[in-house]
């Protein structure tokens, strides 16, 4: 058996290779210790980066943009799906833009977005506004869908005729989310959204009703502003002096309530007229009824109630306001009424709307009687 290990007798001489390995013995010494600190060195990068892979893995999501801090921009692939409305505001950066972006799911991170708007010429096209996206798109097709604007969403706000401040103040909000106090709010500060001198501080009746089209970002002041420039319009193009801009609107919204159909629209704002010249009180339910507190219904009781300024069964000529924003049609029966002598009418027929008008007091009590029969029918 061949010892692995052999032992040199002592009297034999080392050969001439030997001899030229003089002092192998500490060299070989030094190189295992080398190899051993290489291997030490190994072992300890490995751990770091095993500790830096799990670090980066728990916290990556949290560093800027989530790329980890460094390298290229985390970016989708694409093509992108489902969808996301985004509000670019008057103002916003290309970083802007992006954080909203990323918010949205839209894009994967603000740097790549910021790298594409920046390399894209046309970006400082993209306007303010809503706008529906994908999620999960590509940065530099997140760019082109913004400048598309096929890609624009406005805001639409419609008011129906006839509504009182307050209820259209509400429907703003259910429309817009512009809560109800900062609605009220900006409503009295009149000069916040250019309400006419005309009005004298009172929002009723100028809020003109309409579809209404909504450009980037909804706000109180804005939304206001647009509905009280519109009635000016009206007015203006219907030629009606500044100073009767008040009276005009607040005759205007008594038709708007009073009237059924748009052809008894001039009927009744020329009874509101042959009234007024008697003189007579206008004895108006409506106008009646806007001026009741919550809760209040109209009786015999509330009808002689003088502390109600809308009362026109006590008070004499039109109430101090507009009770209701009138439309189009029912300003411009206020503005030129149909001729007639009529001084009283009556709805007979709530379905249809029909309503007779006459200048004869008797008359006008026998079609009360026959709206009661009506009502009475159809309770």
């Amino acid at each position: 058996m061949t010892d692995l290990f052999p032992s040199e007798p002592a009297d034999v001489q080392p050969s001439r290779r030997d001899r030229s390995g003089a002092g192998a013995g500490p060299s070989r010494r030094r190189r295992q210790e080398r190899r051993r600190t290489a291997v030490v060195v190994v072992v300890v990068l490995g751990l770091l980066l095993g500790a830096g892979f799990v670090v980066y893995s728990l916290l990556g999501d949290l560093l800027p943009d989530g790329s980890g801090g460094g390298g290229s921009a985390q970016d989708y692939p694409g093509p992108g799906s489902g969808s996301a409305t985004v509000v670019v505001a008057q103002g916003d950066t290309g970083a802007d833009i992006g954080a909203s972006l990323v918010e949205a799911g839209v894009v994967a991170s603000t740097q790549a977005f910021t790298e594409a708007f920046e390399a894209n010429p046309d970006s400082g096209q993209i306007q303010p506004g809503t706008y529906r996206l994908l999620q999960a798109m590509p940065a530099a097709q997140a760019v082109e869908s913004l400048l598309d604007p096929s890609s624009r969403e406005l805001l639409k706000v419609t008011i129906p005729e006839g509504l009182t401040a307050e209820q259209i103040v509400e429907r703003i909000s259910e429309k817009t989310l512009i809560p109800v106090d900062e609605l009220k709010k900006t409503l009295k500060d009149g000069d916040s959204y250019g309400l006419p001198k005309q009005a004298k501080g009172e929002p009723e009746g100028w809020l003109f009703p309409a579809t209404y089209e909504i450009d980037g970002e909804p706000s109180a002041a804005g939304i206001l502003e647009q509905m009280t420039a519109k009635t000016v319009a009206v007015l203006r193009g219907l030629d009606v002096p500044k100073d009767e801009w008040e009276t005009t609107l607040i005759k205007a919204s008594i038709v708007e309530r009073e009237a059924k159909r748009d052809e008894d629209r001039g009927k009744v704002a020329r009874g509101i007229d042959n009234r007024l010249a008697k003189p007579m009180l206008l004895q108006i339910d409506a106008t009646v009824a806007y001026g009741l507190e919550d809760g209040q219904t109209l009786s015999a009781k509330t009808k002689a109630d003088a502390s109600n300024p809308y009362n026109t069964y006590v008070h004499e000529g039109l109430p101090p306001t507009p009770i209701a924003s009138p439309g189009q049609k029912s300003i411009e029966a206020a503005v030129d009424p149909t001729p007639g002598d009529w001084l009283f009418w009556a709805t007979v027929n709530f379905d249809t709307g029909e309503t007779l008008f006459t200048a004869d007091y008797a008359q006008h009590q026998r079609n009360l009687e026959q709206m009661r029969e009506w009502v009475a029918e159809h309770q």
